[in-house]
């Protein structure tokens, strides 16, 4: 029992900074109703800024602890100008799909500048907070354990009071319920969300300072620390300042309980070792949990403007675009180099994958995270049918798709109840929850060192990447392997585009515009999402199997959040809602034709066009919110009446009004 206590203790630490996290996505959701998927990575910003201050890693000059402190918090507060005039005030009468993928194009930027300037290595932050001990029931425990998470509830507290009795607190909470009687009563909603903004990158900022002595300072863990602290924000139900302080102290605590857990004898193991991905497991779970008994939708704030979701274009003469594309790269798979020819092979996988998302988010208004995890299940499966079953093509890639139905249709009975950003959230805590439970599990993924895929043969023949055939330069990948990438491709465009031609598609826009109406008007809602869930899964299904027989192996590091958020990013800006947008979010995905041009040609490696994919990214979403290739459809169809069939499909597109449930 003392042992529980002194790892309770314990958790404190590591749960005042989930707590401050928390705090943070609760203050900028009432301020500008954006769920702010940066805000662990503002926390990160102002870790690292202390550091090079203290420490002088750069210009050279060494900063006293109140010089350093404050310098720090100047610089949170540009961060949060930034964020709230360049991602935020744009956006505020967009859709909740534009906000959330906002947030996201924030996240990249932030991270990858971390990484262009640290690198990935930890640093040892200087402490600030007393490392004296204290003796708690014969537990000695670190004072600064206590200091941290004093400081975050005396935060809730000021929190909690200054919104309660405070004219800036009304007025916040009365923007949040109604802008428009707000605006009549003489408020400034864009006042309110800058302060708001501010004052939630301070809290974070703070609590990233302060807590980073306490835990890590990295680029990677400390932005995705978001995940539990959405987990106790959504508890609060997004309002309540005290039920999220006291929830992200409690999964902090819970966390620590799991790592002492993890040292019995009962725990379990994998390969020796305790079974990874438990706590993201658990912090799903409550997220979960925490929206199925809140209910399905997070709270609503009145808008002066009605949100709507990018148009969703009927797609005309199908064959002769395919039969171009597709003469086009099955030549470039033979002539190019052989960097360029995997580039071109990335840039197919990529173009599968962001039609899976074409299919949940741009026809149904599903936002989800998860599509890239059903992807590297299916690898999985690929890989360990083959090597432990000796199952090869095809039947492994039909099982791995199976999988990825199976687990997409899992995702999809949250779904039944969450929709729009609610969903996002949730799919978010599962991808987390996979890559960390699922795939670095020896068992069902492939631990930390992959797992291996032997090349695909039919009938005889050698349809992976070192086929006989190199193409003029003889040199691997085979183009055979692109040609069979290219064949998968151009059907599943023709697959996406029919069901948006079809009777199908007319359901899923009527159920993204309105599910209310749409049920009026005798579609079956419930039907409509899991088919969406179902054939957005296969899709993702086939990109991982893609992918498992294009580089030879399947591992962990290449489904990681990060990576599905970024992929979101890139089906966003090429155009989420169109195929030919999902064709530019292949060309500008992860080692994608462009990615690698810039990269050969001009020395912009990946961290490099990480963040220059954030900054297009905001500039796609203020511009042209309906992304590159809607963009060019809009040029194209410019002379055309609106109105038509041809063109605007339906009664049902995405010029109807979002669902209140949405926003």
């Amino acid at each position: 029992m003392q042992q529980v206590l002194l790892f309770v203790l314990l958790g404190l630490g590591s749960g005042a900074l989930i707590a401050g996290i928390a705090l943070a996505v609760v203050l900028t959701y009432r301020g500008s109703g954006i769920i702010n998927l940066a805000t662990g990575a503002i926390a990160m910003l102002s870790g690292y800024a202390y550091w090079s201050l203290k420490t002088g890693e750069y210009g050279g000059v060494h900063f006293a602890t109140a010089p350093a402190l404050l310098l720090t918090l100047v610089i949170t507060l540009v961060i949060g100008v930034l964020i709230e005039f360049v991602a935020f005030r744009p956006l505020r009468t967009a859709s909740p799909l534009a906000k959330l993928v906002s947030s996201l194009g924030v996240l990249l930027v932030a991270q990858a500048s971390m990484l262009l300037a640290f690198g990935t290595d930890q640093k040892p932050q200087p402490t600030i907070l007393p490392q004296g001990t204290v003796k708690v029931f014969g537990n000695t425990v670190p004072e600064d354990r206590f200091i941290l998470a004093g400081i975050v509830i005396g935060i809730a507290i000021v929190l909690a009071v200054l919104y309660r009795w405070t004219r800036f607190g009304l007025a916040t909470r009365a923007a949040s319920e109604n802008e428009l009687n707000a605006q009549i009563a003489g408020l400034s909603a864009n006042r309110l969300s800058l302060g708001n903004t501010l004052l939630a990158s301070v809290v974070a900022g703070g609590v990233g300072v302060l807590a980073a002595s306490v835990t890590q300072l990295d680029t990677v863990s400390l932005p995705l620390q978001v995940v539990p602290a959405l987990a106790a924000a959504l508890l609060a139900r997004l309002t309540s300042f005290g039920i999220a302080c006291a929830a992200g102290l409690g999964i902090g605590i819970l966390n620590s309980l799991i790592d002492y857990f993890s040292t019995k004898s009962w725990f379990p193991t994998d390969q020796g070792v305790p079974l990874p991905g438990t706590k993201e497991l658990i912090a799903f779970l409550i997220i979960v949990l925490a929206m199925f008994l809140r209910g399905a939708a997070l709270p609503g704030r009145g808008e002066l403007v009605e949100q709507r979701l990018p148009e969703v274009p009927r797609p005309h003469n199908l064959m002769t675009p395919a039969v171009a594309f597709s003469l086009v790269c099955a030549v470039a798979l033979v002539v190019l180099p052989f960097d360029f020819r995997q580039a071109l092979v990335n840039t197919l996988i990529g173009t599968v994958m962001a039609l899976s998302l074409v299919v949940i988010t741009g026809f149904v208004g599903q936002i989800s995270v998860v599509q890239l995890s059903l992807a590297g299940a299916s690898g999985f499966v690929v890989s360990h049918m083959a090597v432990d079953a000796g199952i090869g093509f095809p039947l492994a890639p039909i099982c791995g798709s199976i999988m990825a139905i199976t687990l997409g249709l899992l995702t999809a009975v949250s779904a039944l109840r969450v929709r729009g950003v609610s969903l996002a959230v949730v799919t978010l805590g599962a991808t987390v929850a996979i890559v960390n439970f699922g795939f670095i599990n020896s068992t069902w993924g492939g631990g930390n060192t992959g797992s291996p895929v032997p090349e695909p043969h039919l009938f005889g023949l050698d349809l992976g990447p070192r086929s006989a055939f190199r193409g003029l330069d003889g040199s691997l990948p085979s183009p055979v392997f692109g040609w069979v990438a290219l064949a998968v491709t151009v059907l599943l465009c023709l697959f996406v585009a029919a069901i948006r031609r079809g009777n199908l598609g007319e359901r899923m826009l009527a159920v993204r515009s309105n599910e209310r109406a749409a049920a009026a008007a005798a579609v079956n809602v419930r039907n409509v999402k899991l088919l969406a869930f179902g054939i957005s899964s296969f899709i993702a299904g086939v990109a991982g199997s893609l992918y498992a027989y294009n580089f030879g192996s399947v591992s962990a590091d290449r489904f990681d959040a990060v990576t599905a958020l970024a992929l979101i990013a890139f089906a966003y800006a090429g155009g989420i809602t169109l195929v030919s947008g999902a064709v530019f979010a292949g060309l500008i995905s992860t080692e994608g034709l462009i990615p690698h041009a810039l990269d050969k040609w001009f020395g912009i490696n990946g961290n490099w066009f990480l963040l220059f994919g954030g900054v297009i990214l905001l500039f796609t979403l203020i511009q042209h919110p309906e992304g590159i290739a809607g963009a060019f459809y809009k040029r194209l169809h410019r002379s055309r009446r609106p109105g038509g069939r041809g063109e605007r499909g339906s009664l049902f597109t995405a010029k109807t009004p979002a669902p209140a449930a949405e926003r």
